[in-house]
């Protein structure tokens, strides 16, 4: 595929998530004003699979999961969800493609982008003011022991920003953290999104997104720090395994 070509459909697609996102953000706020909860929620998601659906089939940027399986049936059965992150790809697909309802630990920045703010500031959801440490360490525990007590699943991202493909970031502990204090198992998952959409960019390729969902590791009985480091492991290998051009000149992650 031409550059250009790449270039008209990157930007088509763009205007589609711009022009589709306004009726589900209106739909979604003057939904909240009348019932809160799950029916918001299912609206918010049904905007991110159009955008996903729209990556497909303008972008030609398709995807697999595998590891599906490993995550729990029983609805109140909670994880925290540990991504790789890379991508906006992957904050649009995991609530598209998770059968429990999330709810996303993310900056309250994003609350000031028009009609996408609006909307997710009328779900459920835990944002943080990073300036203020200690505070959005405390909402974490407490939102995210309120969420979990209803089978929804938290999910954060450890290395806290999109990495460019082949790279890591740090992890930092802040999911196991909350995980120990709760005794909520952690789930590890690799996505190889910035294959199709890297990070700071709004130039979308076409490729198949791999998405590996990991067995979920106990919390009881552990450190937050250790934990990590085998959340880190198990994610880094995998992308290894994942994604191997990206990383044919990096260090292997350690074992």
């Amino acid at each position: 595929m031409s550059a250009l070509l790449a270039r008209l459909r990157s930007a088509l697609f763009m205007a589609w998530m711009a022009v589709t996102v306004v009726p589900f953000a209106i739909a979604a706020v003057l939904l909240s004003i009348v019932v809160r909860g799950d029916p918001v929620y299912w609206v918010c998601i049904t905007w991110l699979r159009l955008c996903i659906g729209g990556a497909r089939v303008i972008c030609g940027v398709n995807y697999r999961v595998s590891g599906m399986e490993q995550l729990p049936v029983d609805r109140l059965s909670a994880v925290i969800l540990l991504p790789k992150h890379q991508s906006t790809w992957e904050t649009f697909a995991f609530p598209a493609l998770m059968p429990h309802p999330l709810c996303y630990v993310f900056k309250r920045e994003l609350l000031y982008i028009p009609f996408f703010g609006w909307a997710i500031g009328r779900l459920d959801m835990i944002h943080i003011d990073r300036n203020k440490r200690a505070q959005a360490w405390s909402r974490v525990a407490e939102q995210g022991r309120r969420h979990m007590q209803k089978g929804n699943w938290v999910i954060m991202f450890p290395e806290g920003t999109r990495t460019a493909r082949g790279s890591q970031g740090v992890y930092k502990s802040g999911g196991t953290r909350l995980a120990v204090e709760l005794g909520t198992p952690v789930v590890p998952i690799a996505v190889s999104s910035a294959k199709c959409w890297p990070r700071k960019s709004l130039m979308l390729r076409p490729g198949v997104i791999d998405v590996s969902i990991g067995a979920p590791i106990a919390s009881v009985g552990r450190q937050s720090d250790e934990l990590m480091r085998e959340v880190e492991a198990w994610i880094e290998q995998e992308m290894r395994r994942l994604d191997p051009e990206a990383y044919a000149d990096a260090p292997r992650a350690a074992a």
